[in-house]
Parts: structure tokens; C-alpha cells; sequence
């Protein structure tokens, strides 16, 4: 349990995320209202899904985030997190903790029923769980290996209790998964479940119930969806929600352009212009819970220059980020102060920035003793070359990105040499320590706690995340206590000072945030996309959504 925390982290960054953090933008030509409508039952939203249907589960919809939105909004979990990542109550309608930090206890609602009218029960969060624990390729071997260690015990029909080997406060990540209906599907393992009939007709919890597949040229083009009467939160508004599937981002726009839908997430960079000159809908744009970032290895005996702090940020000022933004991310991003998400509980705005100033980095290395020798390259004082080889995947964003911050170092006389690689041998390098500097993105999709651990603590240098083997006694203390602590005003303070050593001592070089753009028909109101920790987020309150009175044919 101690080393696992954000699994299958380090990825390559597919396309390009686009948009401004925490945006809203009106259309051109949009009608701005004079006052806000109230809310009316009917009507019908579309959205656009890039991608394909594979199976309607919550377990195993981990690789294919089509089918995870559509999942969304057909189940729930006993929790769920607010824009912050604080936890809030779904089918647990209340929660409580040991003294130790050891037990959890949650009381099921009352109310919630699965859309056959079956109430939940404590049954159905056993059984899922203990799906977690099966070996299968759609599990990833450290989620397997968390739940394994994990009691899971139905005290009632509505109370069910998690005993954990140590306190451990980031589980409540792990309880926002989706339940599944122990009546319906019995004592049937994940092997089982993979290719089961339930996939295709599923019964859930949440606020719309599954209604049928759109089919075109003998494939699945859609899903169809209608409200869950029985909502314990409430009926939607809306009262239908189709899905429609499209092979690339070009001919979801296109369907967007021409009426076929009202909804289009994920926008990338490529037609972010014409987004934005599109009549009559309205651009949400957030931070992705993603970071780019340059890893140090503070641990290579042969570039010992890397263990002075004053060196690292001479590296990190020395970086034009904001040259990367605007022309590798066509001005899309944010920067990135350390390794916290913004907008979290847990970060702290007041931790510092850093800003471009080679000449600073100029000053800090010429008071390290560092000089440029006679080939123009930096020199230590015991004659050592200052020169780096800096890993980078082999994608172009990467590898454009690589070339900037090749740039900066190389303008202050730091020799840097590019190798771009698979991204399975970054990795492999990354584990094994043998490296420089590596340019890589974290993906914090899926968690909400912000539990640094894994990364920075000193316990996970030798086997764990911590690639850069950063050894600070003070920064693994704070992270250990803020992992065990129930207490939200503690881990903040914690978290507070951690953020403080980190931006102090530079282990690795954050970069920027990548964003979200996701954009509604003007039509369709009460609309709001708060911080997201993963793109389905996007329609966390869809249930208070609903269609301009106006735009609802008489009759719905």
C-alpha cells in the first residue's frame, strides 16, 4: 500500500490539449440573456464522443474513455470529489473513520435505488471491490495488489465497513469506483464479466438509465439514454442524453457544425480556432489533471552538480516556458509552480513562481564556482563539464518541447545532448535510474487526493516512483503524516510546507498543465466545469442541466 498511489502515471501525451484555465467564453454571435431562465423538464442533449463503444461497465472501461463517459452518467460510487477533490457523499450518504485510521464505515443511502428498483446494498460494494482483487489484464497489477490487502465487509444491508493494514487517508479515491449490482450479476468473476450480456444492457445507479444502441451500417454509432425517475439526487431535466460516436476529432466538429450534436469535448488544437468563431455556443475551458515536467536524477555520481539545489534552479529559470506554450501548445497552458494540482485543497498559491531570467541562472552558476571554459561549455570548480543528456519520447510534442529547454540550458553553457526514445525505454530508464534529466508528464487522472508520496518520499527511491532519488528527510515526514491523517486542516498544513520545501529545493523542474476544452450549444444551460480530474468530470452536475424552454418542441 505504501507504494502505490497513481497508477500507470508516466504517459505520452497523445494530442494537444487546448483552452485557458477556468474560462467561459460565449460564441461571437451568441445571444447573451437577460436573465437566467429557470429550470424545465424535456428536451434532448447530444454530445460527440471521439472514439468507440466497446462495453457499458464501470470495472472495465479503464483504456477506452468513450466508454467511461457514457458510464458516467449511468453509475455512481459511495463518493464522489467537488472541483476542490474534496470527497462528497453518493450512495454513502454519511462516512466515519477509526482513531487509527484503519476502519472506514459507510452508511448507504436510503434511497438509492440500481434502475431495476433492486435498493443498493452493502453486497454490491463487496462484490465490486472484490473484483478489484482478480487477476485480469483490464486490472492494473497495483490496483489488484491494493485491494488485495483490504477487507471489505457488509456489517448490514446499508453499512458496510473497509479495514485497511495502516492508516492510509488517499482510499477514498478508490471509493469513488462504480458499483455494480451484486443481484444482477451474482458471484461472477471479472473473466466472466468481460464479455457478459450485461455490458450491452447495463443497470446502474445514476442519473440516466441506458435506453438503446444507435446502430448505422451494422455498427454501434450511439448510445441512447433517458432519466433515471429515481434519481436520489433528483430527476435530470434533460430528458434525453444520446452519445454519438466518431472516428477523429475533424468529423465530430463537423457533426457539431452541422446540428448533429450539441456537445463536443476534448477539443484539440487543430480546430480550436474555429471553435471559437462558431456562433451560438459557449467554450468551457480547464486545467487536465496532467504535468509536464523535467525529472533530475539527484543520485548520478558523475554529474554531481545536479545534488545543489542553487544548480536545479539555475536549470529551471533558464527554461523559456512560456516560448514552449505558445509555440509547441499554440499558447494553450498553464505554468507550473510545483507538483500539485492548482485548484486542489491541497495547493498553495503562496509556494512561489518561477520566471525565464538566463541572467539570473548566469549568477546563480558563477556563484557555484561554475565557468565557461575555454569551448564556450560550463566547467566546475574541480574541472568537471556541465553537460546533460536529456531523455525525451519520441513524439513531437516532446521532442519540440526537448528543443526549447535544450536551448535555454545551452544559452547559459550548459552542454545538452537530446535522446528521444520509445516511450516504454523512457520508462525503463526512468526505473532503472539511468539517466540525467527526463522530460515526462505525470497523469493524475483519477485522483483527487493530491498524495504526493509515491514521487518525492524517500522510502520510494530505490523501487518506487521517486525517480529523481530526492533524499529530503523534512519533505518525506510531512508526506508521510499527511498520508495517515483524516484531518483535512492538518494535510493542508502539510501539504503547505512540503510545497514550500519543494519549490526551495527543485528536485525536478515543473513545466506546465495542459487543459480541457470542452464546448455546449448555447442552448443548453446551467452548463459549469469546475477543475476536472478526469475528462468524464466534464458532466458531473448534467442532472441540473436543461434546454432553453424556447428550443423544446411542444408535445416534450
Amino acid at each position: 500500500m505504501r507504494k502505490f498511489r497513481w497508477q500507470l502515471l508516466i504517459i505520452v501525451l497523445t494530442g494537444l490539449a487546448v483552452g485557458l484555465l477556468l474560462i467561459f467564453q460565449q460564441g461571437a454571435n451568441s445571444p447573451m440573456l437577460q436573465s437566467t431562465p429557470s429550470p424545465v423538464t424535456g428536451g434532448i442533449y447530444t454530445e460527440a464522443l471521439v472514439g468507440n463503444f466497446m462495453r457499458l461497465n464501470p470495472i472495465l472501461d479503464r483504456y477506452n474513455q468513450a466508454d467511461k463517459d457514457v458510464d458516467r452518467l449511468l453509475f455512481s460510487g459511495l463518493v464522489k470529489f467537488d472541483s476542490s477533490g474534496m470527497p462528497q457523499p453518493d450512495l454513502a450518504e454519511t462516512w466515519s473513520y477509526s482513531a487509527d485510521g484503519t476502519r472506514f464505515t459507510f452508511s448507504l443511502r436510503a434511497n438509492a435505488y440500481w434502475h431495476d428498483g433492486h435498493p443498493v446494498t452493502a453486497q454490491d460494494v463487496v462484490y465490486t471491490m472484490g473484483l478489484l482483487r482478480e487477476e485480469n489484464e483490464l486490472i492494473p497489477d497495483d490496483l489488484r495488489a491494493f485491494w488485495s490487502e483490504i477487507e471489505v465487509n457488509a456489517l448490514s444491508d446499508s453499512l458496510v465497513e473497509f479495514a485497511l493494514p495502516e492508516a492510509f487517508s488517499p482510499l477514498l479515491d478508490y471509493l469513488s469506483v462504480p458499483l455494480l449490482p451484486s443481484h444482477l450479476l451474482g458471484n461472477l468473476s471479472l473473466a466472466e464479466l468481460v464479455d457478459h450480456p450485461f455490458n450491452t444492457a447495463p443497470i446502474g445507479t445514476g442519473p440516466y438509465k441506458f435506453s438503446r444502441f444507435l446502430v448505422k451500417d451494422g455498427t454501434v454509432s450511439g448510445v441512447d439514454l433517458l432519466p433515471n425517475e429515481d434519481y436520489y439526487l433528483g430527476r435530470p431535466y434533460i430528458d434525453e442524453v444520446v452519445f454519438q460516436y466518431y472516428p477523429s476529432m475533424s468529423q465530430a466538429w463537423s457533426a457539431f457544425q452541422g446540428g448533429e450534436v450539441d456537445g463536443l469535448a476534448g477539443i484539440t488544437n487543430d480546430i480550436l480556432p474555429e471553435v471559437l468563431a462558431e456562433p451560438g455556443l459557449n467554450l468551457f475551458s480547464t486545467r487536465e489533471p496532467r504535468l509536464s515536467m523535467v525529472f533530475l536524477n539527484l543520485d548520478n555520481s558523475a554529474k554531481k552538480f545536479l545534488q545543489d539545489p542553487e544548480f536545479r534552479q539555475a536549470l529551471m529559470v533558464s527554461i523559456n516556458r512560456q516560448a514552449i506554450l505558445d509555440n509547441v501548445l499554440f499558447g494553450q497552458g498553464i505554468l507550473a509552480n510545483g507538483p500539485i494540482l492548482p485548484g486542489s485543497w491541497a495547493y498553495y498559491p503562496e509556494q512561489g513562481s518561477f520566471s525565464y531570467d538566463p541572467d539570473a541562472a548566469a549568477q546563480k552558476l558563477a556563484a557555484l564556482g561554475i565557468t565557461r571554459g575555454e569551448t564556450g561549455t560550463l566547467v566546475t570548480s574541480e574541472g568537471v563539464e556541465v553537460r546533460l543528456v536529456l531523455l525525451t519520447p519520441d513524439d513531437e510534442l516532446h521532442t519540440r518541447t526537448a528543443e526549447y529547454i535544450k536551448q535555454g540550458w545551452e544559452s547559459v553553457g550548459v552542454a545538452v545532448d537530446v535522446l528521444a526514445l520509445p516511450y516504454s525505454d523512457v520508462v525503463a530508464r526512468l526505473s532503472a535510474h539511468d539517466y540525467d534529466a527526463a522530460l515526462i508528464e505525470i497523469d493524475l487522472s483519477g485522483t483527487p487526493d493530491p498524495d504526493p508520496y509515491p514521487f518525492w518520499a524517500q522510502s520510494q527511491a530505490k523501487d518506487g516512483q521517486n525517480y529523481s532519488q530526492w533524499n529530503n528527510r523534512s519533505a518525506s515526514e510531512y508526506l508521510e503524516q499527511a498520508r495517515v491523517s483524516s484531518d483535512y486542516s492538518l494535510r493542508t498544513k502539510l501539504y503547505r510546507n512540503f510545497q514550500i520545501l519543494f519549490h526551495e529545493q527543485l528536485p525536478s523542474l515543473p513545466l506546465y498543465y495542459p487543459v480541457y476544452n470542452y464546448a455546449v450549444r448555447n442552448t443548453i444551460l446551467d452548463v459549469s466545469i469546475g477543475q476536472i480530474y478526469g475528462p468524464s468530470d466534464r458532466l458531473n452536475n448534467i442532472n441540473t442541466w436543461f434546454v432553453l424552454a424556447g428550443n423544446i418542441p411542444e408535445g416534450e
